[in-house]
């Protein structure tokens, strides 16, 4: 049977002088514990529904873009910048339930990283630095990818493989 619900989350790569912001993930998370990532969480229907539409016909634009900051907010205590577009993916947790991600990247704005009980640890980190880190899979061809349209590559020229 072709299921149509997906857990809708979303992931921010923040970038400070050339360093990204990685976050070990609880050993109480179902998924991936112990595993170093990058902020984020999934989308909640109160990211969008406890504010006016945006349309008069109800509709609600940047529900993603509002839950993201507020994970990032509840997650690790930042403020960021612009929110730009990296790449999707999709991965069936281990209890079964299908998974959208949208991962994105922005700059540090303000605040000192604070961690919630989802992460036990943090680093601001290079790219190369980054490598000795336990990451989930796929999160180092991400930092990659933002590290190399931060130094100016265009975002057409850089690809999801090393």
């Amino acid at each position: 049977m072709n299921q149509e619900l997906h857990r809708i989350v979303s992931t921010a790569i923040i970038h400070r002088d050339g360093k990204y912001l990685i976050t070990k993930r609880s050993p109480t998370k179902k998924v991936f514990p112990n595993k170093w990532t990058v902020p984020g969480g999934g989308l909640e229907t109160d990211d969008y529904t406890k504010t006016a539409p945006t349309t008069q016909d109800g509709t609600w634009y940047f529900a993603i873009e509002t839950s993201l900051r507020r994970e990032i907010q509840e997650e690790v205590n930042l403020e960021v910048g612009a929110i730009k577009y990296l790449l999707d993916l999709a991965f069936i947790r281990p209890d079964g339930i299908p998974v959208i991600t949208l991962s994105f990247y922005a700059p540090y704005k303000s605040g000192e990283v604070m961690l919630d009980e989802d992460a036990t640890e943090f680093v601001w980190a290079t790219y190369e630095e980054c490598k000795i880190y336990d990451l989930i899979d796929g999160i180092l061809n991400e930092i990659r990818m933002v590290d190399e349209i931060l130094q100016g590559k265009s975002e057409e020229e850089v690809e999801f493989g090393e």
